[in-house]
């Protein structure tokens, strides 16, 4: 089989996800583009591909560059995906995780065999003209929509009214996207650092609530807030007006220095106003922390394992109290790092997500085989 990313957004996953299937012993090809922005894992128990975007899959470019860059891109996408139609002819069945520009990729998707999508993105978080429309034809011509929480399956029917029959829910798995290499301790400048430290980590984006953690923070004492990560919204004016014992950390984290500040945490939080589910979370449950989430999206399904606790979306004051409680209290902290540490052994596992995943491929080759049978027999 197949597993596609062609922009590589998401190497950790997919890295992890088509080793599970391979040790699993299905023979696994994944099919990506060159990651200019860290090392990715090397392959193990598949074979990585880099077919996509050869010529203009760049660094982290700016201005001018970047939208050259972002050209010649979509000159190459074309060509690229019709290379890859060709390609998946060797393939039983091919799973993309995602696809770069929906409106054109409905008319280039392989056939001939099932095809599977895993919706990271259940759905567009501001949408452009067109846009619903051009993703739910897509996911219409999937014979499988994997989501990754109920949540965001109830979305796709109730806004999509997709087949109930096709969209399948299938948890995310935890990430290590240091496996492999030696890991890093913390910065020289953070080693020192006594008392409990609360940590938000990830991209800076205006749907990730940093404005709201800021606020709620002003009535915290005894413990620091790190904000770790690249700006991406403009948050000047967040740092020049954050309360006391707030320390931003704006360089680039490589993967085997993720550990070092995942393991320093006493709660990691995600105030996200609007999220499915997040790739920090279960980079965070690898390192068995506690977690302190917003209500929305399939946040409250990962709090049912007793690994996080959920506050109001939006409400800075439930966040405020939610922090203070979890902070002065240690027992609570210790229990819901035992459970983060039995969730990501069991339901969260990708051993667990590889035979779920299978028993979803052979159905469908099943069905496959069974209507190629019928169609003959006429």
């Amino acid at each position: 089989m197949h597993v596609v990313d062609p922009s590589a957004y998401t190497p950790p996953y997919d890295h992890a996800f088509c080793q599970a299937l391979g040790r699993a012993g299905v023979d696994v090809e994944l099919f990506t583009s060159r990651f200019n922005y860290g090392s990715v894992p090397d392959p193990s128990a598949y074979s990585r591909r880099e077919l996509f975007y050869r010529r203009s899959h760049s660094s982290d470019r700016v201005g001018q560059r970047a939208r050259v860059d972002l050209a010649l891109k979509l000159i190459e996408h074309v060509p690229d995906m019709l290379r890859y139609r060709h390609a998946a002819q060797a393939a039983e069945l091919v799973h993309f995780q995602w696809l770069t520009v929906q409106p054109l990729d409905i008319h280039l998707l392989p056939s001939g065999r099932p095809l599977v999508l895993t919706a990271h993105d259940v759905m567009p978080r501001e949408p452009r003209p067109g846009q619903l429309r051009a993703q739910r034809k897509l996911y219409r011509r999937m014979d499988a929509v994997i989501v990754h929480s109920a949540h965001g399956r109830a979305r796709l029917l109730e806004e999509l009214g997709l087949d109930p029959d096709r969209v399948h829910v299938i948890p995310h798995g935890v990430l290590e996207p240091w496996a492999g290499s030696p890991e890093q301790p913390l910065p020289d400048e953070l080693r020192n650092i006594e008392g409990p430290v609360v940590l938000f980590f990830g991209l800076l984006r205006p749907y990730k609530g940093l404005d709201l953690l800021l606020e709620a923070w002003r009535d915290i004492e005894n413990a620091e807030l790190w904000v770790v990560g690249m700006d991406r919204m403009g948050a000047s004016e967040l740092k020049a007006s954050a309360p006391a014992h707030v320390r931003f950390i704006s360089s680039f984290v490589p993967d085997s220095q993720i550990p070092a500040f995942m393991r320093r945490a006493s709660v990691v939080v995600l105030p996200y106003r609007e999220i499915d589910q997040s790739g920090v979370l279960f980079t965070a449950m690898a390192c068995c922390r506690p977690l302190l989430l917003s209500d929305v999206g399939g946040f409250p399904e990962v709090a049912a394992s007793g690994a996080a606790r959920t506050f109001r979306a939006g409400d800075s004051l439930d966040l405020s109290t939610a922090l203070s409680q979890l902070l002065n209290d240690p027992e609570t902290l210790a229990k819901m790092t035992e459970s983060a540490r039995r969730a990501g052994e069991g339901k969260y596992s990708w051993q667990e997500i590889a035979a779920r995943t299978l028993t979803l491929y052979e159905r469908l080759l099943e069905d496959r085989w069974s209507s190629v049978s019928l169609s003959r027999s006429r």
